[in-house]
């Protein structure tokens, strides 16, 4: 699978022309059926790469070498797809390539694309060649390896049965709740529920939590989600119950169960589809793989062994952005 922070850096390479590699060519790393990976671009790439990994600066050459050879087999493997969707005559349209970069574009605040664009060192062009690459890449396997991904119902339900302990819920309740600063507040409070009030008005009016704007309203919860002094309380009470005034670090609580659930296992048909969607992801990811190495058994792969040592992940300077 390609990782999601390599999109933009490989938008380097997208729009290069397929060029004869010479022989021990010291500006190439490896050729991919005769397509041509430069050196400039995967120094490039493995810089970006690495920062990307680390969240720091240019890493120094032992740092950057584990990274090496994940991106040569990364920029392989996308080389060899290309070049069956080219062959499986995969088409995409200009109407597909910019509803996927107006999606792309919506992720970012407002005004803050180009500006992202242009820390990644990416331009429009680029990244529109390479949004119509990712894109002929999706619908190849789309067509050639998930198609024929499915999952059987054995595979559910040895699954469900396999991984029993996810499917265990703990015991949960629902429950209000009304904050305010002073104990002597709270009492006066609790009075008022004593003589009738509704708590969720009260909690409204008075309380001092954000959940004050829909009536106290805590939701379903188990034990260990809220601070243990909530736990403490509510799960000794009854549906219907309230507690008395509680005191903790936020201030002089008073608590009100609406319902209580007990622990138990859930049904197959509860978590089928999820259970089906993780299934297929895994599923699909092996077809892919093997879908892949089907490919590279079969093309000519040649690493420029000598060239690969010297990379450093430091482009020269001087070095251009944009692909030929």
């Amino acid at each position: 699978m390609f990782r999601p922070f390599l999109l933009l850096a490989l938008v380097a390479l997208s729009g290069c022309p397929k060029q004869p590699a010479e022989r021990e060519d010291p500006n190439v790393v490896a050729t991919v059926n005769g397509e041509v990976i430069t050196r400039g671009d995967f120094e490039r790439l493995l810089s970006r790469e690495a920062q990307a990994m680390e969240g720091l600066g240019p890493r120094s050459p032992e740092q950057i070498e584990p990274y090496k050879q994940t991106l040569l087999d990364t920029l392989v493997e996308r080389a060899l797809l290309l070049q069956a969707a080219s062959a499986a005559g995969v088409t995409v349209t200009p109407e597909e390539v910019d509803r996927r970069v107006l999606a792309l574009s919506s992720e970012y605040p407002a005004g803050t694309f180009d500006e992202a664009l242009e820390q990644s060192q990416t331009t429009r062009a680029a990244l529109t060649r390479s949004t119509r690459e990712q894109l002929a890449l999706e619908k190849l396997l789309s067509q050639e390896v998930f198609s024929r991904v499915a999952v059987t119902e054995e595979q559910l339900r040895r699954f469900f049965e396999e991984h029993a302990a996810e499917f265990e819920e703990p015991e949960q309740v629902h429950a209000l709740q009304l904050v305010v600063r002073g104990l002597d507040d709270a009492r006066r409070i609790q009075q008022q529920l004593w003589q009738g009030k509704k708590f969720g008005d009260l909690a409204r009016r008075y309380s001092l939590s954000p959940d004050a704007k829909v009536g106290g309203d805590l939701g379903y919860f188990a034990r260990g989600q809220m601070p243990a002094a909530f736990d403490e309380v509510v799960f000794k009470l009854s549906p219907g119950g309230t507690s008395d005034v509680v005191s903790t670090e936020y201030g002089f609580h008073l608590f009100r169960v609406v319902d209580k659930k007990p622990a138990r296992k859930q049904e197959l048909t509860e978590v089928r589809a999820a259970i089906e969607a993780k299934l297929v992801g895994q599923l699909r990811a092996e077809a892919q793989k093997a879908y892949v190495q089907a490919l590279r058994a079969k093309a000519q792969v040649k690493v420029n062994q000598s060239v690969l040592q010297q990379v450093t992940g430091r482009p020269t300077v001087g070095q251009s952005h944009e692909p030929p």
